[in-house]
């Protein structure tokens, strides 16, 4: 099928200009100012709308197998394309963990035919995703990993990590990591200012930071590439940076919410802001920002993580950790950080989508030129919108940002030039 999406507005060199995008076969093969509707099957009229490379997102959980009461492979990339990305990298906490090529193998079938989406699929770093087991790495390579990570839970014992980045820098694969030393957690669920506030255990920040810096020393006596997820702490921050002018192979990434919220937004014992590991301080998330904008964070991932609404009823202390993020990414940093000229929308658009591409090596996403399939998101810059609950594609409600009026909504996405979300 030829499609023309028209009228819409690209980046270009950092700036939005005016072009039209021909896609033949799920493939972009014209990017013009005008390129008519002369044989073409079909036309879409993006009204002077911004169309983006598909956004990118390293870090999402779909549940299934296992839990499909949060989350199913089909709700969970629905969700995604509902907030615009197009590609999107599975974590392997469901049940059974992809631990052996066999199981890995039946995730992948099952994210190809079920998903709305492109889903990379994590394989695990040990045999059920916990121990000191390690897999069979260069099997799960050739089954389709897309990078090795116990994420939801850290490695803890120093030689398991070692032996696991000596393996993985033998085939050129990442080793993607929940840092956290659990025995300096101390069972807690809330940053210091906010737990103490509430009466509540508190998560130190040395749990984070503690584990990132043994990993690092560990790159770099491997040259593994070592990805931090979801960092929190500024501390951990500045290890990162100091680790990347001493040229250690080390990535990392930020979530929205750590972005968007500290724990001074905490004011009351809601679950909705229980997530692992907790909104820290103010200056923490001016860290964190100001991270990204020295490039010692890499990219923006989400860690959308749905529950159901039993697992996030009653208190913080008892609730599950981890709010939905697929959904609200986009529209919140939009308004929050572009709207404000704290970020620039290409700026925002490397994060989500072309950067982690090419941390990654995914060689054909967060693109959008001639040649590239026709991985596309098209935004409403302009209009207000309200999140609300009822719009959600995901099975998990689960997040503090319903509710907030945005820029940005998502008109349409598409995957390899299919339409797979349309707003109403």
């Amino acid at each position: 099928m030829k499609r023309v999406i028209m009228n819409g507005r690209i980046l270009e060199n950092g700036q939005l200009v005016d072009r039209d995008i021909l896609i033949d076969d799920g493939v972009v093969k014209k990017i013009a100012p005008t390129i008519g509707s002369n044989g073409v099957d079909n036309v879409i009229d993006a009204h002077h709308h911004f169309v983006s490379s598909g956004l990118v997102d390293v870090h999402v959980h779909y549940r299934q197998p296992g839990q499909e009461q949060k989350e199913t492979i089909k709700t969970g990339s629905l969700a995604a394309a509902h907030g615009g990305f197009t590609t999107v990298g599975a974590m392997p906490n469901v049940i059974p963990a992809p631990d052996s090529p066999k199981r890995l193998e039946s995730l992948i079938q099952l994210n190809q035919s079920d998903g709305a989406v492109h889903i990379k699929q994590y394989a695990t770093i040990t045999t059920h995703r916990g121990g000191d087991e390690l897999v069979d790495f260069p099997a799960l390579k050739k089954a389709g990993a897309f990078a090795f990570s116990n994420d939801g839970n850290g490695i803890q014992k120093s030689s398991t990590m070692y032996e696991a980045m000596q393996q993985a820098a033998q085939l050129d694969m990442a080793i993607v990591e929940h840092v956290q030393d659990d025995d300096l957690t101390y069972d807690g669920v809330l940053n210091s200012g906010a737990a103490n506030r509430l009466g509540l255990k508190e998560m130190p920040w040395v749990s984070e930071t503690a584990q990132a810096a043994r990993d690092i020393i560990l790159a770099e006596a491997t040259g593994v590439h070592y990805h931090v997820c979801h960092v929190s702490s500024k501390h951990t921050v500045n290890i990162i940076r100091a680790a990347k002018k001493a040229g250690i192979n080390v990535t990392a990434e930020v979530t929205p919410h750590h972005l968007l919220l500290s724990d001074e937004d905490i004011t009351e014992d809601n679950p909705n802001y229980k997530m692992n590991p907790p909104l820290r301080g103010e200056d923490d998330r001016q860290a964190l920002i100001a991270g990204l904008l020295d490039g010692t964070i890499d990219m923006i991932a989400t860690d959308h993580a749905p529950h159901t609404k039993e697992d996030k009823t009653g208190s913080i202390a008892t609730a599950s950790f981890g709010i939905t993020g697929s959904e609200t990414a986009f529209n919140m940093l939009y308004t929050k950080f572009v709207k404000t000229g704290i970020f620039t929308l290409d700026q925002l658009i490397n994060w989500m989508s072309r950067r982690p591409a090419a941390v990654f090596k995914m060689a054909h996403a967060g693109s959008l030129a001639v040649g590239e399939p026709a991985d596309i998101a098209i935004f409403d810059l302009d209009k207000p919108h309200t999140i609300v609950e009822s719009e959600y594609r995901s099975k998990g409600k689960n997040t503090p940002f319903t509710g907030e009026t945005v820029y940005g909504e998502t008109v349409m996405s598409l995957v390899d030039g299919n339409v797979v979300y349309q707003n109403n």
